[in-house]
């Protein structure tokens, strides 16, 4: 009895780690913010039915979550001795499973989603190989790289909403402004990830902006980002679009950037950095379900 109930604790542990390899709540609130930028966003002139019985749409999220997890196992499998210096932690319940195993997971959710996107077009075939494709460039080769790395992260970050869009082909111009925002706050985040890992890319030899340019000058290019972020929310919060109460999730975002600038500034510590990139990630969760802001009375007025 006591052997089965530690092969299921180990099942259990295998689980949680695998979890913890892909992310799991990143590849959940990914999930979620593409349907609600489908219904409010992408195709709000749709009844919210025909948004969430369209099998193509479906399909297509499922597939973008299954190459993301499958990005972060990549991820994982080169970063595994920087990861061991950076967050010892999560390093030892990620090594619950064997780097073999998550290769083997990796192939798999590769291939599931290339055969998910043939049942939507040939397009997106091509789409999911050259997004599979680059965020496996990205772990091995290009994160290495000052500038570029953080260029390339970013532009995959949203790459999974890229997939949506173009499904939609609605190319209004509020659109390009939401994807502007979130592009450089995703930006930011990933500058500040950079600042928060120094100790172990600076050992493993990663030439990240911090790294190469020192910790002054990453900051310079934080605040630089921060302002650059302003523009998108000013013209957010302008009545120029119709996001209806959202426009209070931007007012907050801007409060919210104006602080995590005054303590940038202040911080020196893993301990710090780390808190400035949980108040960037709180940003994003909470921009995901503000979405829903955009109109309340969506649910009611669109059901039929």
């Amino acid at each position: 009895m006591g052997m089965l109930s530690r092969k299921n604790k180990l099942v259990l542990l295998k689980l949680a780690s695998l979890f913890s390899v892909v992310r799991g709540y990143n590849i959940l609130i990914l999930f979620i913010a593409q349907y609600l930028a489908s219904i409010y966003i992408l195709a709000p002139e749709k009844p919210l039915r025909e948004v969430l019985f369209d099998v193509n749409l479906f399909v297509l999220v499922i597939a973008c979550t299954f190459v993301i997890a499958s990005g972060y196992l990549i991820n994982n499998f080169y970063d595994a001795e920087k990861d061991l210096i950076n967050r010892p932690h999560k390093t030892l319940l990620d090594n619950y499973i064997s780097q073999k195993t998550k290769l083997a997971i990796y192939f798999i959710l590769n291939f599931l989603s290339v055969i998910l996107a043939s049942y939507v077009s040939f397009k997106a075939v091509i789409f999911f190989s050259l997004f599979i494709f680059f965020l496996w460039l990205y772990s091995h080769k290009l994160k290495k790289y000052p500038f570029i790395g953080t260029l390339i992260a970013s532009i995959l970050a949203i790459t999974p909403f890229f997939a949506v869009f173009v499904y939609y082909h609605n190319f209004d111009m509020v659109i390009f402004v939401h994807a502007t925002f979130l592009f450089l706050i995703i930006s930011i985040r990933e500058l500040t990830k950079d600042l928060e890992n120094l100790k172990g890319d600076l050992t493993q030899d990663y030439h990240t902006i911090p790294v190469v340019y020192g910790v002054k000058f990453s900051k310079i290019i934080l605040s630089l980002l921060v302002a650059l972020t302003l523009i998108p929310t000013l013209i957010l919060i302008s009545n120029k679009f119709e996001i209806g109460y959202m426009h209070y999730y931007f007012l907050l975002s801007f409060i919210l950037m104006i602080i995590f600038l005054f303590f940038l500034w202040k911080s020196s510590s893993k301990l710090q950095y780390t808190l400035l990139h949980n108040l960037l990630k709180l940003i994003i969760v909470i921009g995901v379900f503000s979405i829903l802001l955009i109109d309340i009375d969506v649910v009611l007025n669109r059901v039929l």
